[in-house]
């Protein structure tokens, strides 16, 4: 039975070759997958134990509130009093925080994701994570060194004069380039650093406050025994971080804000095409036992039993199964290396290092699709196995191409509920997004179910002018496609997946269009918006809304900034404007309370946010901020409409003695009574560019 698996398998070489293909993509994206997601955390892991292999301490501020959100200040005075404690060899403040560098062209340079950084240039090599290429560090007067990367973006060189948002515009000289340890720098990051003065005063906006201190321990010191000493010598709220477990939060932060997203929507592509694969099989295996019916009977009838029949078929797949995967083993690997690569060619340069090929991802790889294939090989298999011994004798292979009355009922009662779900949940309220995708699903398996069932009458509908038009040739295809109604369906099924995959990313997209826009048609009053027009970064200055305000096309100008406080011991995101002004070009619906009256001490949350706090109006909530400060404010009104502010609106008097950093993610506009739009849009535009490039 061997022999003869084998003999077949070469008979049908060219059919199976190609069915292994979407094997061989399946396996292949998700091995890529894997493999790439390993080499680029392990790449980083290396990259950031590198870069901070001579910081064994970090000392900073304890109050973590996550979403990117910087950590709060510390004194400079520590730096001392942290240098004294024994084991420490060396101890230097950094600063760190935003910093938007204009290019040769004066446009921004980086953004769209990855973080534009501003901070001190620390001195101390071994406590630098940048390493000086060319140039010199800087001694004050707005010097500045930036890496390598960002000068090649912003088309800059050693010497020349531009301008760094802080957000408040710093005319910076560049003196220095530098690297990350041996890159250029860390994917698109952008760095600039100044001497210590100048990024307490441009970046930290304090003379007395950094972000933290870098420890390095005396010989013979570990990390965690330095850090346990080095935290008993602080105040409370602050702590000793080994460098070690920095650079590990580090890792896990690129991988929580772009390995995890970009690895999850390879491996959904990997597993579309292993589906569409199972179907494939499925209709080759298929084509193969009903063409080699009468072969069975005749070993039926020589004496092999059921079991052997049924193994052989099994063998093929099998096989079928191991070569492919190992194919899409290897071609997994190239496509990780293909995928890095592209990284790099698009200038989102991903740290070097060799590819982490683990015995965790060969196997998922083997595993899934030889299981792939055997699953949609076991059902011809067993087809093949119950061919009766006297089928060897007729002239033509009987197959039975009637359905079931089971699979009418079960595909019928599936579709039918699956429609049903599917209107009902999308015609309902929104808490029923979920129930769509359950009804969605259960409709497309109700579909393939029912496939037998329709594929006869529909082929014979469909093909009928093609058989008029094409003659004999039309009508031998609308023969053969209403002949096995089985094999037919089996291979639209696989189309019809694609098309459902097609038809989901569409949905999806012009539901998420049409849902923004209704958001903005619902709450947004005002005419024009300014914002950095940069994709995940960027900032303007909470300056230039008062600026605007005071120009005679503008009625109303108002800044919105983004940030993080924590309540209860959960982070919460918050909006930050000046309340009354924001209800002048913002339709909140207040529902209780005044907005107008909104001041020190004070916060509005949306009816949503009150109603799961339990909190009403005139209740005082602890707060607590990034700088480590807990304030109780008070719940001075609460609004209905919380699309584009969330669920929390601070006062900016309140925020801003708190701020890291007090920066507005943009500015909304309402024009002057009797000033047209285009007007009021180049006045507002001109201050806009003046502000964002001009030194303070």
């Amino acid at each position: 039975m061997l022999s003869l698996t084998l003999k077949e398998m070469r008979a049908h070489a060219r059919r199976l070759t190609g069915t292994s293909l979407a094997v061989v993509l399946g396996v292949a994206f998700l091995t890529g997958t894997l493999v790439l997601g390993a080499t680029l955390r392990a790449n980083f892991d290396d990259l950031f134990t590198e870069v901070n292999a001579g910081t064994d301490v970090v000392v900073r501020n304890a109050t973590d509130l996550g979403m990117d959100s910087p950590r709060g200040p510390i004194d400079l005075s520590l730096v001392d009093q942290v240098a004294e404690v024994d084991g420490v060899e060396a101890a230097e403040p950094v600063v760190t925080g935003y910093g938007q560098l204009l290019g040769a062209d004066g446009d921004a340079i980086g953004g769209n994701g990855p973080p534009q950084l501003a901070g001190s240039w620390v001195t101390d090599p071994e406590l630098n994570p940048y390493r000086l290429a060319d140039g010199r560090a800087p001694e004050g007067n707005d010097e500045v060194v930036v890496n390598r990367g960002t000068l090649d973006a912003g088309d800059l060189a050693l010497g020349d004069t531009t301008t760094l948002l802080t957000p408040e515009p710093v005319e910076v000289t560049i003196v220095g380039v530098s690297t990350f340890g041996d890159e250029d720098g860390l994917g698109g990051v952008t760095f600039t650093a100044f001497a210590l003065d100048d990024a307490m005063a441009h970046v930290a906006k304090s003379d007395e406050g950094v972000s933290s201190i870098a420890v390095q321990a005396a010989e013979g010191v570990s990390q965690d025994e330095l850090a346990a000493r080095v935290g008993d010598a602080l105040p409370a709220g602050l702590e000793a971080t080994t460098g070690t477990e920095v650079s590990t939060e580090m890792t896990d932060e690129i991988a929580s804000t772009f390995l995890d997203m970009m690895l999850m929507f390879l491996t959904m592509f990997a597993g579309i095409a292993l589906l569409v694969a199972t179907f494939s099989i499925y209709n080759t295996f298929s084509i193969i036992v009903a063409q080699r019916a009468r072969q069975a009977a005749l070993l039926r009838a020589l004496g092999a039993v059921r079991g052997q029949v049924l193994r052989s078929v099994v063998a093929e797949a099998l096989l079928v199964g191991v070569l492919a995967s190992v194919a899409g083993l290897v071609g997994g690997i190239g496509i990780a290396g293909l995928l890095k690569g592209l990284f790099d060619a698009v200038g989102f340069a991903l740290p070097a290092g060799g590819m982490v090929i683990s015995v965790g991802t060969v196997v998922t790889g083997l595993v899934v699709g030889v299981l792939v294939t055997l699953v949609a090989g076991v059902f011809p298999a067993i087809k093949a196995s119950r061919v009766a011994p006297l089928a060897a004798i007729r002239e033509v292979a009987v197959e039975r191409t009637a359905p079931s009355v089971a699979r009418i009922v079960a595909g019928t009662a599936l579709a039918v509920i699956g429609i049903a779900t599917t209107l009902v949940a999308a015609l309902g309220d929104e808490d029923m997004l979920a129930a769509v995708g359950v009804g969605a699903v259960l409709t497309v398996v109700g579909a393939v179910v029912l496939g037998p069932v329709v594929a006869r009458p529909a082929a014979s509908l469909l093909g009928s002018p093609v058989a008029r038009l094409r003659g004999m040739t039309g009508g031998l295809a609308r023969q053969n496609a209403m002949r096995n109604p089985r094999r037919t369906a089996g291979t639209a099924s696989a189309l019809m997946v694609g098309i459902a995959v097609v038809t989901l990313f569409t949905v999806f997209a012009a539901s998420l269009q049409a849902s923004l826009d209704e958001t903005i048609d619902r709450s947004f009053g005002g005419d024009l918006v300014v914002n950095t027009g940069a994709f995940g970064g960027g900032g303007i200055s909470p300056q230039l809304a008062t600026e605007l305000a005071d120009l005679p096309e503008v009625d109303v100008a108002v800044g919105v900034g983004q940030g993080a406080i924590q309540i209860e011991g959960d982070t919460k995101q918050v909006s930050v404007a000046d309340p009354a002004e924001l209800s002048q070009v913002l339709e909140l619906g207040v529902s209780e309370g005044s907005l107008d009256d909104l001041g020190a001490g004070t916060m509005a949350v949306a009816d949503a946010s009150a109603e799961s706090n339990g909190w009403q109006v005139g209740e005082a909530v602890p707060v607590t901020f990034a700088d480590g400060s807990t304030e109780d404010l008070t719940v001075g009104a609460t609004y209905e409409t919380d699309d584009l502010v969330g669920g929390y609106l601070l006062p900016r008097t309140v925020w801003a003695p708190h701020a890291v950093q007090d920066i507005d993610s943009l500015a909304i506009v309402d024009v002057a009574e009797g000033t047209s739009t285009a007007d009021a849009k180049a006045a507002v535009t001109a201050v806009a560019a003046e502000t964002s490039s001009r030194p303070p």
